[in-house]
Order: C-alpha cells, then sequence, then structure tokens
C-alpha cells in the first residue's frame, strides 16, 4: 500500500505517519521544511518538501510520484492562523493563507494526486477537518478564518465525492478531536496518537458508499 500524508512534520501528521509506516505501508510524507523535521525523518517514511499553498509545489510533488500509484491521500496539512478572527478584529492576511492552507491545499493535493488514485487499489482521499467547521454546531463566536477555511474544506470534499464516484474514489473529512498538538493546546484531552490510531481505524473501514461523509476519528457523523 502506498500512502500520502501533509502536514507530516508533527502532531496527528507525524502519528499517522509512525503508524502508517509500522503497518507496512510505503509512505511518501510532504513538509514545508523536511531539514527541521528530525522525527518525521527518524519514521523511515519517504520525506518530501512541498508547501501545499503553492500550485507549482504542488505539481512537483505529483510529477516526482508520477509512476507511483497511490492507495491512500491523507490532507493533513494545516494552520489556524492570526488569533485576530473576530468581526470587528479580523486579519485578512492571515485569513487568506488559512484558506490557502486549508481549502485550496487540499483541492490542489486532490487535483493532483487522482490520476495516481485510479491506478491505486485503496483509491481513498481524506482530508482532516474539524467540527468548528460545521455551521450546526457552531453555538459561539470567533475562530472566523479558521473556522471559514473548514468549512470550505468540508464542501470541497462532498462536491468531489460526487465528480469521482464513477472512478470509485472515495473522499471524506474526518474530525480528529479536540488533540494534544500545537494548535490544539496542551488541555485537549485527546493524545495525537489516539487520534491517528482512530483516524486510521475510520479509513480502514472506508467503502464507496461513505464518500461525501463527515465523520469523526471514532466513527460518528458530524453535523454539517
Amino acid at each position: 500500500m502506498n500512502a500520502i500524508v501533509t502536514g507530516a512534520n508533527r502532531g496527528i501528521g507525524l502519528e499517522l505517519v509512525r503508524q502508517l509506516v509500522a503497518r507496512g505501508t510505503k509512505v511518501e510524507a510532504a513538509c514545508r521544511r523536511p531539514s527541521e523535521a528530525q522525527e518525521l525523518q527518524a519514521t523511515g517514511a519517504q520525506v518530501h518538501a512541498v508547501d501545499v499553498s503553492d500550485s507549482g509545489s504542488v505539481a512537483a510533488f505529483a510529477r516526482v510520484l508520477s509512476d507511483t500509484p497511490i492507495d491512500l491521500v491523507i490532507n493533513n496539512a494545516g494552520v489556524y492562523g492570526n488569533p485576530r478572527q473576530r468581526l470587528q478584529d479580523f486579519d485578512y492576511r492571515s485569513a487568506a493563507l488559512s484558506f490557502e492552507t486549508n481549502a485550496l491545499g487540499a483541492l490542489r493535493m486532490s487535483q493532483a494526486f487522482v490520476p495516481h488514485l485510479r491506478r491505486g487499489t485503496g483509491r481513498k482521499l481524506v482530508h482532516v477537518s474539524s467540527a468548528m467547521g460545521g455551521i450546526a454546531g457552531t453555538t459561539s463566536p470567533g475562530d472566523l478564518a479558521y473556522r471559514m477555511s473548514k468549512a470550505a474544506l468540508n464542501l470541497m470534499s462532498k462536491s468531489i465525492a460526487l465528480e469521482l464516484h464513477d472512478d470509485h474514489i472515495v473522499s471524506v473529512v474526518v474530525h480528529p478531536g479536540w488533540v494534544r498538538t500545537d494548535m490544539g493546546g496542551p488541555n485537549a484531552p485527546v493524545t495525537a496518537a489516539d487520534a491517528a490510531r482512530g483516524i486510521l481505524a475510520q479509513i480502514d473501514a472506508l467503502e464507496l458508499v461513505h464518500s461525501g461523509e463527515f465523520i469523526d476519528w471514532k466513527g460518528a457523523r458530524v453535523a454539517w
């Protein structure tokens, strides 16, 4: 099995790589600065310098793997951005970067690697999102840029799931829970290892009938 994981240098991405490698999966791990990713280098995965917010970088990554069938792409790369994310105190430049990475980055990766997925056997696109991107669950203000970018990611996954159905390629978004990472903070109840383990369990269970769904790391459906 051949898998790609973006945002692989830390947190959930790093744990996904570790656990996939431990299973015997050949992992192509992507992050912006491999030279600073010593823990990732130690996993045994093939590490690539990729910036998902840059179309040229993603296209170059796809060319490097042009002869490689891919069974699984996990779009995990994401940023929170500037904490100024309320109506009267909003950083538009930071918000644009959030969209470029969280939403358009996943779209770039999906577009670039559909040909590789068609040649694979797993044919799964998994986008690590957040329940904060669900409109139904928005009960408090703030986090505007992050929420909006994840909502866009969720809609993207649903839309391309319909487009890729005849190719038998599954596209789903997964909420990993509130995870103890640099983004989630030290008080989060879920470890990155447990989140990764749960996400991989859900990936194992995915079939074409699940394409377009929004689930969490335990398999429960998340409200849009």
